[in-house]
């Protein structure tokens, strides 16, 4: 028997061989139509069978397909997902770095702060036995110095320079004498606070950087106080990137300066002890003082206050105890600032951060704590260039700046006590470049007599200048040789700097000198 099954190209042939057991089955006995009709059956059946599971097959790897499709679509979402929490971990671990890295830096900070407080607290252990011993030897002491004044030399003991500022009438100790000078006009009716003179510096600079939004304060260790706390609360209160430190390096925070001052900014730079400056000459020299000339007006650094702790303070020694204001009275361009109590440190530090010319701005460092009086709190500047008439008189000139005018004041009343009825005209000449020529010269029209003192050094100092300029324009009124004292021409001597300045006996002789001419 043969079974054909006609496909598309093809033509099957089955040759069914009935076996002998076939032979004898039930098959035997039917006819051969019901045999091909059970057989076409059969096949058809097959078919659908193979049918059915090729369809089965298909769903099931349409399913797996499904699901490889959303198994690769969650593995996609949970890698991005991954990456964006990564992403934050690392964002985290870099703010952690940073924190970390400010931490460290704080406890630097907090560690130098502990080695200077140590160092002051070991100092203050030993003071003491020494004022002790300076209280019970001062009878002594005064009655040595009233015998040296008659006819001295030489420098007096270590101790004779200085004077008492605390009693000084140049402090202005109450309410009422702060606000009675006219200058202060703009504050007149205003609050008054006591402070000592970093303070009112302070306070300047806290009114210039809230009042000024380019304004920046920056130097070495500024941004935890300075080593002379000028800087205290500025950079919690105003943040870290408007007071910030400086690697140590005077001749870059002058270049710095510059560039912020020259882009419109106001840079208040701190030079952390006038000796330091020389590095920085040149920027201030030849840079910051000529900017304006070489560009025709077109450009400035006017915006630059150049600030700097100067003058002795009796153990500073060669490095910390110099006064250099003439080496830059010889720049025209710059301003040069010495203020004399924290009325003057505040408004002339005011002045000259906001003048428009760069301006050094020198601070007597033994007045930081020393000169305390009744600052007013408001926002008020004082004159550059204008110097102040402190006590009136017709006998005798004395001018002198920053310090210095208590030990004058000393040298005066001492004076007067040997000389009844001396009548001396104190000037504090405040601004050295530019310096008030009229005020000196009028004044020296009058008493035919000048007195100058100064901390640094005598030869080419700026009792020089001054000196020069009375003779151009006062010769035929004067009645005696100008007098000039300053500083020895040498280097400042530690263990003798008490006296290496002028102190009152050197003052008092040369107006005794003045006045018997």
């Amino acid at each position: 028997m043969l079974i054909a099954a006609l496909f598309r190209y093809d033509i099957v042939v089955v040759e069914l061989s009935p076996s002998q057991e076939y032979r004898s089955s039930i098959l035997s006995g039917l006819k051969p139509e019901i045999i091909m009709e059970i057989c076409t059956r059969a096949i058809s059946f097959w078919t659908y069978q193979i049918s059915q599971e090729a369809k089965y097959q298909e769903i099931t790897q349409r399913g797996l397909e499904d699901k490889v499709e959303l198994y690769e679509k969650q593995q996609q979402r949970m890698t991005r997902e991954v990456n964006v929490e990564l992403n934050v971990l690392q964002g985290d671990l870099e703010q952690e770095k940073r924190k970390t890295a400010d931490l460290s830096e704080q406890l630097d900070q907090m560690s130098r702060q502990l080695s200077r407080l140590q160092t002051l607290y070991e100092r203050q252990k030993r003071r003491p036995l020494f004022d002790g011993a300076l209280q019970h030897a001062q009878p002594h002491l005064h009655t040595s110095l009233k015998n040296q004044y008659a006819a001295s030399n030489s420098p007096p003991p270590a101790e004779g320079f200085l004077p008492g500022i605390a009693n000084s009438k140049l402090i202005k100790h109450t309410h009422h004498d702060a606000l009675r000078n006219p200058e202060l006009a703009s504050v007149v009716n205003g609050e008054t606070k006591k402070m000592n003179t970093f303070q009112a510096i302070n306070d300047a600079m806290s009114i210039a950087l809230a009042t000024d939004d380019t304004a920046c304060v920056f130097g070495e260790d500024v941004a935890f106080g300075g080593v002379f706390r000028c800087t205290m609360g500025l950079a919690e209160m105003f943040g870290r990137d408007r007071v910030f430190n400086t690697p140590l390096s005077e001749q870059g925070i002058a270049g710095f300066g510059i560039g912020m001052a020259a882009m419109g900014s106001t840079a208040i730079a701190e030079i952390q002890f006038a000796d330091y400056i020389f590095p920085a000459f040149d920027q201030l020299v030849n840079e910051a003082a000529k900017y304006r000339y070489r560009s025709g007006g077109e450009f400035d650094v006017g915006g630059l206050c150049i600030r700097t702790p100067s003058g002795a303070v009796g153990h500073g020694g060669h490095y910390h105890s110099q006064s250099p204001e003439a080496y830059f009275a010889h720049t025209p361009g710059l301003k040069v600032v010495v203020p004399r109590s924290p009325i003057q440190a505040k408004g002339l530090l005011l002045a000259a951060i906001r003048d428009r010319n760069p301006t050094i701005f020198m601070e007597p460092k033994i007045l930081y704590r020393a000169a305390v009086e009744m600052v007013p709190v408001g926002d008020y500047e004082l004159p550059l260039g204008k110097a102040e008439i402190l006590t009136h008189g017709k006998d005798l000139t004395v001018v002198g700046w920053g310090a210095q005018l208590y030990t004058l004041e000393n040298a005066i009343q001492l004076a007067q006590k040997k000389m009844p009825g001396l009548s001396v005209e104190l000037i504090d000449l405040r601004s050295i470049l530019p310096w008030d020529v009229e005020t000196v010269c009028n004044s020296v029209n009058k008493t035919g007599r000048l007195l100058i003192a100064h901390e640094a050094p005598k030869t080419q100092g700026f009792a020089a200048e001054i000196a020069s300029t009375v003779m151009e324009r006062c010769f035929l009124r004067l009645e005696a040789p100008i007098q000039r004292l300053a500083s020895y021409d040498t280097p400042f001597p530690l263990i003798f700097e008490k006296f290496h300045v002028p102190d009152m006996i050197r003052c008092a002789e040369g107006i005794e000198r003045a006045m018997k001419f």
